[in-house]
C-alpha cells in the first residue's frame, strides 16, 4: 500500500464509518446512494478555480481570495446552466489561520448559493507539486497543465508523524462547521488517491507509511462523504 493509500483507508474509515456521518455508522448501500442521487437534480457542473488562482492556495489565502472573479465565473457556469462545482481546499490555509479561512468559505458558498450552484469540497489532493508553501504562489509555465497545482498534504507533513494532529483538526473543523450545510451537495474527501505522480513529482513521493491520521467530524453531513481515484 502506497503512503496515499494508507492515508485513504484511515480518511475513510474514520470518516464514513463514524457514528453520525452516516445515520447507521455503516457504508451507504448502493440502493442508499442510488436513491439519494434520484431524489436530486442532475448534477451538471465541473471543477472550478478562478481564473486568477494558480492553485487552491491562490484561490483560499487572504492576499489572493478574489471573490469579484469568482462571482463573476460561477455566474458564467450558472449561464452554461451548470448547477454544481467541484472546488478544492488546503490543509495549509487551515493551519495558517483556521477561522478566517471559513470565512472565506463562507463567502464561497454564499456566492454559490446565489448562482443556484451547490459545491463538492475536496479535502485532500495526492496530485501534483508534493511540496506546498504558503505566500506567494509560482507563475504559471505557458504550455504546461497543472504548472502550479499543489498537492494537500504535502510530503513534509505525510513524513512527520507530529503532523498528523494537524491534518485531523483541519478535516473535524471544516466539516463540523458546515455539518448541516444545504449548500455543500457532497465531500470528496481525496482526489486521486490511487495517483503516484509517476510521470511528474514521482521520485520526490515519501516512501509507504505505516501510520495514517484518523479525521472524523464525528457529526452528520448533509451530503455523502466520497473520493475519486485515478483508475476506478
Amino acid at each position: 500500500m502506497t503512503r496515499i493509500r494508507a492515508l485513504l483507508a484511515a480518511l475513510l474509515a474514520a470518516v464514513i464509518f463514524s457514528p453520525g456521518v452516516s445515520e447507521a455508522g455503516e457504508r451507504w448501500s448502493p440502493e442508499k446512494a442510488a436513491a439519494w442521487y434520484a431524489a436530486r437534480p442532475w448534477p451538471v457542473g465541473c471543477n472550478f478555480l478562478p481564473s486568477s488562482a494558480i492553485n487552491q492556495l491562490e484561490m483560499w489565502q487572504a492576499e489572493s481570495f478574489d471573490l469579484a472573479t469568482i462571482d463573476r465565473e460561477l455566474g458564467w457556469a450558472e449561464g452554461l446552466g451548470f448547477n454544481t462545482v467541484r472546488v478544492f481546499l488546503h490543509d495549509l490555509a487551515w493551519k495558517q489561520d483556521g477561522p478566517t479561512f471559513l470565512r472565506r468559505i463562507e463567502r464561497f458558498l454564499q456566492v454559490a448559493d446565489r448562482h443556484k450552484i451547490r459545491v463538492m469540497f475536496v479535502l485532500f489532493d495526492s496530485c501534483w507539486d508534493p511540496d506546498p508553501t504558503l505566500g506567494k504562489q509560482r507563475d504559471p509555465k505557458p504550455g504546461l497543465h497543472n504548472s502550479g497545482w499543489v498537492q494537500s498534504p504535502g510530503r513534509s507533513s505525510l513524513k512527520d508523524p507530529a503532523r498528523l494532529a494537524d491534518l485531523e483538526s483541519y478535516v473535524k473543523g471544516v466539516m463540523n462547521h458546515f455539518e448541516a450545510d444545504e449548500r455543500i451537495l457532497a465531500w470528496d474527501l481525496f482526489n486521486e488517491p490511487d495517483n503516484t505522480n509517476r510521470s511528474s513529482y514521482g521520485k520526490l513521493e515519501p516512501p509507504t507509511r505505516s501510520s495514517s491520521p484518523s479525521p472524523s467530524s464525528g457529526r452528520p453531513t448533509p451530503g455523502p462523504a466520497t473520493s475519486t481515484p485515478r483508475n476506478p
